[in-house]
């Protein structure tokens, strides 16, 4: 079996992913599960059981399938399980490695903005309330181009320095 993500097995993953019920996962982990036993260790298959897990509240479960599917994702969807796999570090108060995926994720997707974000929500959980909001300012100043924001951008950003150095 390949580990690509052929147009097929695209088509597959999109249309099960429509079709899943965030209140009822089951199903959603069920078909993802055989499509894994169809197509044994392919790291796109493997990341959307972990998200079914994820979204199931099966965050231990979920991390194992993200571990698996990381080497072998590349593009976009590396982007979106680095992401999901910080964040539920994250819900299972494993703060310090969470944190250590945020960070390699942010300097490989520098332009990801969600990745930004959800670092943001890891150091606000791990108690790191100051540098939270000196990372959320900056989002806003590198990507809220209003002319208000853009009035005010130097103190943003002097406010996110000086709450980062606290």
């Amino acid at each position: 079996m390949t580990t690509d993500l052929t147009p097929e097995l695209a088509a597959t993953i999109e249309e099960a992913f429509a079709r899943r019920d965030r209140s009822n996962m089951q199903p959603t982990i069920d078909f993802f599960e055989k499509l894994l036993t169809e197509h044994p260790d392919n790291p796109y298959v493997l990341y959307e059981v972990g998200g079914s897990y994820d979204t199931d509240g099966q965050e231990e479960k979920a991390i194992e399938y993200y571990e698996r599917a990381l080497p072998g994702l590349t593009g976009e969807t590396r982007r979106k399980c680095l992401l999901q796999y910080g964040s539920t570090l994250r819900n299972l108060d494993r703060f310090d490695e969470s944190l250590d995926v945020f960070k390699a994720a942010c300097a490989e997707f520098p332009e990801s903005d969600s990745l930004r974000v959800f670092k943001s929500l890891t150091l606000h959980a791990a108690g790191q309330k100051d540098k939270a909001l000196a990372s959320l300012l900056l989002v806003i100043a590198d990507r809220l181009g209003t002319p208000e924001i853009k009035r005010y951008e130097a103190a943003i950003r002097g406010n996110a320095d000086y709450l980062a150095n606290l």
